[in-house]
């Protein structure tokens, strides 16, 4: 891809998704739906995002409602641990920050449950800065641009020299757009794609295998969650939410694992998995709850 990369960005102005949190700069916003976009659909975010922000407005109402809350809401949205960080996070701009967001990487990197893709966000989408994010359709443009598989140093690099000056926020976005709706996994549509004349792999005819397999930031897929002990730990969180504490003698039923011969043993796998990543707590009975 040649930089400017003008194209794309006058490719997004004609094709660029109508999304909510692209109408905002506030950065408890934008933290709040790049955290429930991670391994979530677009489609399942929106109406939760809008939900989630009319009862957390500001990471001060967040803090101040304790993670069980935050929990809660959460409902549905899968992988729960992203609820916890959020409002550990949350916790930390109040009480570090005076519930004002940092607009440096380092300081945002030292935020809790902040990796580099959600701090570089932050700054491209609400303080507009010309930083680069690589997510899993990023990273996937950028191997086939350059024709070969990129580690992690070497996809940011390129990523964040090609960003045009001035247009950090613009360009991020277009480049989202792009790998969600062109340059896709699985059928890249090379013939309607604004860069195709600079990306190596479509010059070279898409030879394979698919310089994206392997390449930084690409997913590799999640493992089948009908079944599995995913889908169990799951559940008994689901029963959790209900608001009564759950005895031990209830977990395999609240987990799917009923008359199982290892049910009992796998729930109680579960129950403490729960409580390691803060998103249940046991009472003295041995019952847990949320936090």
């Amino acid at each position: 891809m040649s930089a400017p990369g003008y194209e794309l960005l006058g490719w997004w102005e004609a094709e660029r998704r109508d999304l909510p949190w692209r109408a905002t700069r506030d950065p408890w916003a934008v933290l709040v739906s790049e955290l429930m976009l991670q391994q979530t659909q677009v489609a399942r975010v929106e109406p939760r995002w809008h939900r989630f922000l009319e009862r957390f407005p500001t990471p001060a109402a967040c803090a101040a409602a304790g993670p069980g809350a935050v929990v809660e809401e959460w409902a549905g949205l899968g992988y729960n641990r992203r609820a916890v960080n959020l409002h550990r996070c949350a916790v930390a701009v109040v009480d570090e920050h005076g519930g004002r967001f940092p607009d440096d990487l380092a300081a945002l990197l030292a935020l809790p449950g902040i990796g580099p893709y959600t701090a570089r966000a932050v700054l491209a989408f609400a303080f507009e800065r010309d930083v680069a994010v690589v997510d899993t359709n990023v990273g996937r443009i950028l191997a086939r641009t350059a024709g070969r598989r990129l580690g992690a140093r070497d996809a940011q690099e390129r990523a964040d020299s090609l960003v045009p000056e001035g247009e950090g926020w613009a360009w991020n976005q277009a480049m989202l757009d792009l790998g969600a709706t062109v340059c896709s996994k699985r059928s890249p549509a090379c013939d309607r794609c604004p860069v195709a004349a600079s990306c190596a792999w479509a010059l070279a005819g898409r030879p394979g295998p698919d310089p994206a397999l392997g390449s930084h930031a690409v997913s590799r897929g999640q493992s089948r969650f009908e079944g599995s002990f995913r889908q169990g730990r799951s559940r008994l969180l689901d029963v959790l939410r209900l608001g009564s504490p759950v005895p031990p003698a209830a977990w395999a039923a609240a987990c799917g694992w009923d008359g199982r011969p290892d049910g009992a043993v796998d729930a109680e796998r579960a129950a403490a998995s729960l409580v390691a990543d803060g998103l249940a707590v046991r009472l003295a009975d041995g019952s847990l709850r949320l936090p």
